[in-house]
């Protein structure tokens, strides 16, 4: 049985953050005051907090620098397999602090700050966070590239240099109203521009056809890209990666060399038309917005990469040495494709293959197969990409080609196994001929991939049995599942210290980098000083975070209320509604008794919008007036507070996250294809009320189910709904609190100055809900009032916490990377620690000739 270690057990530790040497600090103290002067150029009598920030991130990234050149060395002595992770979205939030804890430099970095007469974590405010994502699928990116690191995988994340990254959120009388996030304003200390590796990259044209010659694609206009490196280090394994970033540049004859009579003023002013492709992430989650803009972002960060990675595979120590063969490509290149929004990968790399490197085409599409692989991150009809056909025969005449071609052959395959089936074979083309022609890019994921995965069990699951169902009875081996994970030194170390450092008094440091060590903690379930230990650490983070909110909000918060949290991006499918109704159920029962005893709350909400998504934003406007009428009654008091938390990101997610009490992930059964915020709740000791959709199932499954709040409809219970017809009226009828609280919404209680102000809700909720929000409301209210009565026993509520965190082994990201490095792109994951800087360069020879053995 695992008990607490000795004091002196503990002073024998290496701090998960590092050693404290006093050459260590002297040298930090040393190289924050050169570069305030020479890269700053400010003394101290002027420098703003800011300069502080800058000069501290250029001492850190100093520490970067050797052990980044060295990997880089290391990949080319050793020529492993490459993983690259192509996404249209990396969710990176703030460096700084996580580059510390990664190079074991935070408590030094701590120490040498504090000699200087600074505070750090007014320093880390400064950072900006680098916000080039809008939800899960960016953040997943994110967390994938620091396991890839922390594994020994030699892997780069490809994707796009936003100028401006998801929206801030301001909200003003209750609305969200966007403002631009121009998060480079100040620089960005950890990328350094690449110019020398500067790129062509084309559109628009025409195809030539003459009589026995190979296509040729002419008269492009051409787009530079630009590539900027952020480096990505492992956790205290000298291995530093490369994340990779394209910026749109003009070439410097653009519009200039078109015979023009001229205006060279207007010439050069036109240059923003082609830079203007890396300007701006598109804010949509679990949304396809089919715009020219987007696809030329598509198929600008595919075409750099694949010359990028075929520039490495021609340079490699092995093919420098001997005649250049493409048989051995997907031995050397794994390719994961982050949703279809880079899927013009697949025709891409065909058309480099047959037009350019004249391979014939089987073996072009061979190579192309086993190169990709395809992540599924939605089931969502109206998320799914359709490229129209006539959009793409403009921008990308040849790739049309090529698709088509694949399709031909592909359809002819099909017909040959079902030639009587013309249902199927117009079900499985990449082509869709329904309401104008378009590409569905999930079929050429699939057609041009050797293997599929969805991202948790019960999606991989309803993507072989529904969404692509035709595919998977064709080809089963090809499908698979990757449940998501999160990487344990941004979502433990970094954002709840105290925790992070009570689990390593009591079960040692090992479980930074084997998070399955947490089953150990099972042992401590029943042993009282570790159940307090554990209940103050929360409590200290909710003092803390109440402290915050009171700061930016200047609310009154009752830390010893239960912190209910709800933050994710605002959808119908997510159900913030359904949160919503709870509210007001409350509120009307402390109204109805108000001297009946009542477990008090503070109910938080958060997320942003799609600008362009009007029930979202109508849903952020009720949640906010009902917070006016629940925060300002005065026979609520301290019992009920509502608070929508504004502009929710990476940084706000690490001070939220560590002081939640409960977590809420409520969406309708089959439609959250994962979710990983749920398991950064139960890593920092959060309880779940959730629906069994996405990761729930697996957390219920690795927890207990009666360790979780799991409530409502299963996919079955779903599905059998859809058949037979939701009828929201008769639960509008039969339930008087749901009827009570949709009549106030209706009649103006929460919006006295404009009773009709809610009216598409709703109308939505009556009519058209997809979603099903009255259907899960009984069962939602009752197991809400089970979450209440065990928080009053605060001794057991806390076991069941311990118990959470102890199952949450499972949804590290480093075990999701194993995963896919050894079942999808055949690489394995190392312990070999690649010697540091100061060391020869036999030594790195040395560790190459290992990992080669190996």
């Amino acid at each position: 049985m695992a008990t607490p270690l000795t004091d002196q057990e503990k002073r024998k530790q290496i701090s998960i953050r590092g050693i404290v040497g006093v050459e260590n600090v002297a040298e930090l103290k040393k190289g924050f005051n050169r570069h305030l002067h020479f890269t700053l150029v400010k003394d101290r009598n002027v420098t703003t907090p800011r300069d502080y920030y800058f000069a501290l991130a250029h001492t850190v990234r100093d520490h970067l620098v050797g052990r980044w050149i060295r990997t880089q060395q290391f990949y080319y002595e050793a020529d492993p397999k490459r993983v690259y992770y192509l996404s249209l979205e990396f969710y990176m939030g703030r460096a700084l602090q996580n580059t510390m804890i990664n190079l074991g430099l935070q408590n030094a970095c701590d120490e040498a700050i504090y000699q200087l007469g600074l505070d750090m974590e007014d320093l880390e405010e400064m950072e900006e966070d680098a916000g080039l994502g809008n939800g899960g699928l960016g953040r997943l990116a994110a967390c994938f590239l620091d396991s890839m690191a922390t594994l020994g995988l030699a892997a780069y994340g490809y994707g796009i240099r936003y100028e401006y990254g998801i929206f801030n959120q301001k909200i003003k009388d209750g609305w969200q109203v966007e403002e631009a996030d121009d998060w480079l304003r100040y620089g960005n200390p950890w990328e350094k521009a690449r110019p020398e590796f500067m790129l062509p990259v084309h559109f628009y044209g025409r195809v030539e056809e003459e009589d026995g010659k190979e296509p040729k694609w002419v008269d492009t206009q051409v787009v530079l890209a630009m590539p900027y490196d952020t480096p990505i280090p492992g956790y205290m394994n000298n291995t530093v990666n490369t994340m990779r970033l394209w910026s749109a540049r003009a070439p410097n004859d653009f519009n200039l060399r078109d015979f023009n009579v001229g205006d060279y003023i207007q010439a050069v002013l036109d240059r923003n038309l082609a830079e203007n492709i890396s300007r701006v992430l598109y804010p949509n989650d679990n949304f396809f917005e089919g715009k020219e803009l987007r696809l030329k972002q598509e198929y600008f960060v595919v075409a750099a990469t694949l010359q990028d990675v075929i520039r490495r595979f021609k340079t490699s120590k092995r093919n420098c040495s001997g005649p250049l063969s493409f048989d051995s490509f997907p031995d050397k290149v794994a390719i994961q494709l982050n949703d279809t929004h880079p899927a013009m990968a697949i025709p891409e790399l065909m058309r480099i293959f047959v037009d350019i490197e004249k391979l014939d085409w089987d073996t072009a599409w061979n190579i192309t197969k086993q190169t990709f692989a395809y992540t599924n991150h939605t089931v969502l009809p109206e998320a799914l990409e359709r490229w129209p056909v006539e959009l793409m025969e403009k921008l990308l005449p040849r790739h049309l080609q090529i698709i088509y071609r694949i399709n031909q052959i592909h359809l002819d395959h099909i017909a040959s196994l079902f030639p009587d089936d013309m249902d199927r074979i117009c079900r499985m083309s990449l082509i869709e001929e329904e309401g104008g022609k378009r590409v569905n890019m999930a079929h050429l994921c699939i057609v041009g991939s050797h293997k599929v995965n969805g991202v948790a069990e019960i999606h991989s699951d309803i993507i072989k049995r529904d969404v692509f169902r035709d595919f998977s009875e064709l080809e089963l081996e090809k499908f698979q599942n990757k449940t998501n994970g999160i990487t344990p030194r941004r979502w433990l170390l970094l954002c709840n210290p105290g925790l992070a450092d009570l689990i390593a008094e009591a079960i040692g440091e090992e479980y930074v980098k084997d998070l399955n060590q947490l089953q150990k903690l099972n042992d401590l379930v029943d042993y009282d000083a570790f159940i307090r230990d554990v209940a103050k650490v929360k409590q200290d983070n909710k003092l803390k975070f109440a402290q915050y909110l009171e700061k930016v909000y200047k609310v009154d918060i009752n830390p010893a209320s239960m912190f209910d949290v709800h933050v994710k991006r605002i959808h119908e499918y997510k159900r913030q509604l359904l949160n919503c109704l709870h509210v007001i159920t409350m509120y009307n029962r402390i109204k109805r008794s108000p001297i009946k005893p009542f477990v008090p709350r503070t109910v938080i909400i958060g997320g942003k919008a799609a600008p362009g998504y009007h029930m979202a934003k109508m849903i952020i406007k009720l949640i906010t007036s009902v917070a006016d009428v629940v925060n300002n009654d005065p026979v609520i008091g301290r019992k009920l507070k509502v608070i929508y938390l504004e502009n929710y990101r990476v940084s706000l997610a690490e001070k939220v996250i560590p002081a939640t009490d409960l977590s809420e992930q409520i969406s309708t059964a089959g439609t959250e294809a994962s979710g990983t915020g749920n398991m950064k709740f139960m890593l920092n000791g959060a309880l779940t009320i959730g629906t069994m959709d996405g990761a729930n199932v697996e957390m219920a499954e690795e927890a207990g189910e009666e360790n979780l709040f799991i409530f409502g409809m299963r996919v079955e219970d779903v599905a059998k709904m859809d058949k037979e017809g939701y009828d929201a009226l008769q639960y509008y009828e039969s339930l008087p609190e749901l009827k009570q609280a949709i009549n106030q919404i209706k009649s103006g209680y929460f919006s006295p100055k404009q009773p009709e102000m809610f009216s598409d809700i709703i109308n939505m909720l009556f009519h058209h809900d997809r979603f099903k929000v009255f259907a899960d409301y009984e069962s939602y209210v009752k197991c809400q009032e089970r979450v209440s009565a065990l928080y009053k026993d605060q001794r057991e509520w806390t076991r069941v916490v311990i118990k959470n965190i102890a199952a949450s082994g499972k949804f590290s990201s480093d075990r999701t990377i194993k995963e896919y490095a050894t079942e999808i792109w055949g690489v394995e994951p190392t312990d070999l620690k690649i010697p540091p800087p100061s060391e020869p360069r036999e030594a790195l020879e040395e560790t190459a000739r290992a990992l080669r053995k190996n």
